[in-house]
């Protein structure tokens, strides 16, 4: 058995969660700037998301749901998992996003499972709170050796997929670490680099 696990936004879906919500507020820039910030590793992952999502407070929660489930994936996504599964591995979603979206995507993809926040509603909308299991910029890293040491997986037989700042913690644990239209500080300390959007770009170079 093998374990791969992707980022979600920007890896597993064509673009950002909270973005893709900001629009309603016409907001979108301002949330884009801070998530580059904390994508470069330049602020902290926990207080950029706890900025970003206070600033969405009041949007109806049934959009904010509609706008989750329907998210673009990334082109290649689906036929990486299908043949990783092929391989091995057990395909794992890690988001610093939120469950409205990644469970919606695991469904669609067939991932194994993910692990992500969850946006608090209140009434019928978004109360600016959010908690859950990737709060944090540390938090996908020890998730993973979590699933490591539950499923006996080692560190050759990983391979962990992200883009921005919050994935380092987890390619401290991963024998094949994929930068994906990754920023630089992540593109360092990576082995694989693609730099188009195609995920089916990774196959060739770990199986």
């Amino acid at each position: 058995m093998k374990l791969a696990v992707f980022d979600f936004d920007s890896t597993l879906m064509d673009g950002e969660t909270l973005e893709f919500l900001a629009k309603e507020f016409h907001i979108e820039d301002k949330i884009a700037q801070i998530t580059k910030s904390a994508m470069e590793g330049k602020i902290d992952f926990f207080e950029s998301l706890i900025q970003r999502v206070s600033l969405l407070k009041g949007l109806p929660q049934k959009i904010a749901e509609e706008i989750c489930a329907n998210l673009p994936l990334m082109n290649g996504a689906k036929e990486t998992i299908t043949e990783l599964k092929k391989a091995g591995y057990k395909t794992v979603c890690f988001s610093g996003g939120f469950k409205s979206a990644t469970i919606p995507a695991k469904e669609k993809l067939g991932l194994d499972a993910e692990f992500s926040n969850i946006l608090h509603f209140k009434n019928g909308q978004m109360t600016g709170l959010v908690g859950g299991e990737m709060m944090f910029s540390t938090s996908k890293g020890a998730m993973l050796t979590t699933l490591q040491n539950l499923l006996g997986i080692d560190y050759n037989d990983t391979l962990a997929v992200g883009d921005g700042a919050n994935d380092l913690s987890m390619f401290r644990y991963a024998g094949k670490r994929v930068a994906f239209c990754g920023k630089p500080v992540l593109r360092e300390n990576a082995n694989i680099i693609i730099d188009e959007k195609d995920l089916r770009l990774i196959l060739p170079q770990i199986l």
